[in-house]
């Protein structure tokens, strides 16, 4: 015998209307898990690192972007992220500053080279230095020296 199993409208308005209205649980209980999720996050760095490189991976992730497909792309961002990027881009500019602040600190801190006429070859060597020191800033705010 089959089993009897609801129908896939219904279940889709019934999941949307009860989710929408789980808005404030979901900021509550996720505010609550913050510090759970960064010490269970770090400690993941294994699993993510073999799961990147696990074998068949880029066929996977290749196959997942076809079966979704641009038409559901277009389609969320019409329906969601036109109106959620305003709000998320204000929210995000303490975050912004504060994660450019050292680079421009560290831009602001350099003495370049003299500039030479244009068009000598020596002028890349200004670009090199404003690079080494970008990355070196990089690299000391991960923690890997430079």
């Amino acid at each position: 015998m089959a089993l009897k199993v609801k129908d896939v409208s219904s279940s889709a308005v019934k999941w949307s209307d009860n989710a929408s209205r789980a808005s404030g649980a979901y900021a509550v209980g996720a505010l609550a898990s913050a510090e759970l999720w960064a010490s269970k996050t770090q400690a993941a760095a294994d699993n993510f690192g073999q799961a990147v490189s696990a074998p068949g991976i880029k066929q996977r992730f290749s196959a997942g972007v076809r079966r979704a497909g641009a038409a559901k792309f277009a389609r969320k961002i019409s329906d969601v992220a036109a109106d959620r990027f305003g709000p998320g881009v204000n929210a995000a500019k303490q975050d912004y500053s504060a994660g450019v602040e050292p680079f421009f600190s560290t831009l602001a801190a350099l003495t370049l080279s003299a500039r030479k006429p244009r068009g000598d070859p020596a002028n890349y060597n200004r670009s090199q230095e404003v690079g080494k020191a970008l990355n070196a800033k990089r690299l000391a705010m991960l923690g890997m020296g430079g």
